[in-house]
């Protein structure tokens, strides 16, 4: 066998980017269903198997959407769609993974909330204050929970980047903050969480992107700073 002839899988990434480059250079647009198999592999000057192969990566990846008796269509290339797999990872994750990301989540959750507070609508402040106001009318920490979440998905909303809000929203995932919840129990984190989103939700009401930046950055900084000292697990 030839040692120069490439591996399979070598070849299926090329199939993968060289359809990953017809979406990108806008011959194949969202929602529009591709080639059949035989069309697509001779179009790519590739076996029809690594074809196949390349088609089911990229509908795991969320690019490609196979629709039962009627297809493979380009999907919509939203964001969240892509992103969807990353909240995995966060849930996933332990120890040292685990702290950092939410080194990333810090960095990123700062840059939304100091862009929401320059952006942000009377409509969507008072949405923010709604599920402030539900935490601290609570102790039902599933409850608490869902108001965090809540809270910041409507900041990350009102930062105007939708990408961005992606990635927070897989960072900031329900069992990935709940686990993360759970550790911090003793330290009295839902007083914390209360007090720190408080501060966050005046910065925005001041229209103050610094401040909030500052505020956003506290917040997971401080979980950030406990996961590194061992806590993580």
């Amino acid at each position: 066998m030839d040692d120069a002839a490439p591996r399979k899988g070598t070849v299926t990434q090329r199939a993968v980017e060289e359809i990953k480059a017809m979406i990108a250079e806008g011959r194949l647009e969202p929602g529009q269903r591709l080639p059949t198999e035989r069309e697509l592999a001779v179009r790519l000057g590739m076996s029809r198997s690594s074809t196949r192969e390349a088609i089911r990566a990229l509908t795991v990846m969320g690019v490609l959407d196979a629709r039962h008796g009627s297809g493979i269509y380009v999907g919509t290339l939203e964001a969240g769609d892509l992103l969807e797999t990353f909240g995995v990872v966060a849930d996933l994750s332990r120890g040292p993974r685990l702290a950092e990301l939410l080194q990333v989540r810090r960095i990123l959750e700062s840059a939304a909330t100091a862009l929401a507070a320059a952006r942000i609508t009377d409509e969507r402040l008072a949405a923010v204050k709604a599920h402030l106001t539900a935490m601290h009318a609570t102790d039902d920490p599933e409850e608490i929970l869902a108001h965090d979440l809540a809270f910041h998905r409507e900041i990350a909303s009102a930062a105007g980047n939708a990408t961005m809000a992606a990635i927070l929203d897989g960072l900031s995932s329900r069992t990935f903050r709940a686990r993360v919840r759970r550790g911090r129990q003793e330290q009295d984190a839902i007083a914390r969480t209360r007090r720190e989103h408080a501060a966050i939700h005046r910065a925005l009401a001041a229209r103050d992107p610094e401040a909030a930046r500052a505020a956003a950055a506290a917040h997971v900084g401080g979980v950030e700073e406990w996961l590194r000292g061992g806590a993580g697990g």
